[in-house]
């Protein structure tokens, strides 16, 4: 997994991964993402995290970020913008591995 675009804010690189086919938002539950929309579930073996992008706030450490772009085995595109750290509360073990991978 390689970063090949660089972005200097979340903002810019959510409109940049939008603009490359990742339109869907994911929220994060403990044994999958959840894509609102289309009620979807993805789980750990559902998806892939294709790149990811770490935004760390100027003034405050705990605005820190961590956005993904995600691809479903069903072609399904979105991200997931989450909070340093936060992912791992209680997540399964199985959503760690996958997004750790990540980080």
């Amino acid at each position: 997994m390689e970063n090949i675009t660089s972005y200097d804010t979340l903002s810019e690189a959510i409109a940049g991964l939008r603009k490359a086919g990742y339109v869907n938002d994911f929220n994060l539950k403990s044994h999958c993402l959840h894509c609102v929309p289309s009620q979807l579930e993805l789980h750990p073996e559902d998806f892939q995290v294709d790149s990811y992008y770490r935004f760390e706030g100027m003034s405050n450490p705990d605005d820190n970020s961590i956005l993904y772009a995600i691809s479903g085995k069903d072609g399904l595109k979105g991200i997931l913008v989450d909070a340093y750290g936060a992912y791992s509360e209680g997540l399964s073990s199985e959503m760690i591995d996958k997004l750790r991978v990540s980080v």
